[in-house]
């Protein structure tokens, strides 16, 4: 066989082994693009959506434990509002703060999450609605006695998380 011919039949070898090798390179950068904008307003759109839920839920009284549908203590409002709007949430508020992305204070939105923490750590969480003169303004099931409502913001002791983008 001549030289140019073995040369030509390596080459090809060579190319059936890289053509797969690129394709699965490929295929795993892909998995590791950028949420696209229609991705991220859809997110944004399920934040939104999980305080309609949760505002839907006013008047429900608090029960310890309890996350729904008629009765919530304050991270079971918060998983079932954001349940139902499409998106996970942990069962616990501890656990819901780890599990979002941490934002600053200034960078909250309607729809975002506010955990209040003391020396002992995640000890409540409420879904922010908006500020109203300078004032923030939670909706969450409190306390035994209480239902699920808004109520102006009682400390600076609170942190603010997202789900918008993880």
């Amino acid at each position: 066989m001549p030289v140019s011919a073995l040369s030509a039949m390596a080459t090809l070898r060579r190319w059936c082994v890289m053509i797969p090798l690129l394709l699965v390179a490929a295929l795993a950068l892909s998995a590791f693009q950028a949420p696209t904008a229609d991705a991220l307003t859809m997110r944004e759109n399920k934040v939104r959506d999980s305080l309609s839920v949760a505002k839907n839920q006013k008047g429900d009284p608090y029960v310890y434990g309890a996350a729904g549908p008629n009765r919530f203590d304050c991270s079971g409002l918060t998983q079932f509002s954001y349940g139902r709007a499409g998106l996970y949430l942990p069962r616990t508020s501890d656990a819901q703060y780890r599990y979002v992305r941490h934002i600053d204070k200034s960078n909250i939105r309607r729809g975002d999450l506010m955990f209040f923490l003391n020396s002992g750590g995640v000890y409540h969480v409420g879904i922010f609605v908006g500020r109203n003169n300078g004032d923030a303004y939670i909706l969450h099931a409190s306390r035994p006695g209480t239902v699920v409502h808004r109520e102006r913001v009682w400390t600076s002791q609170w942190r603010a998380g997202t789900l918008r983008r993880r």
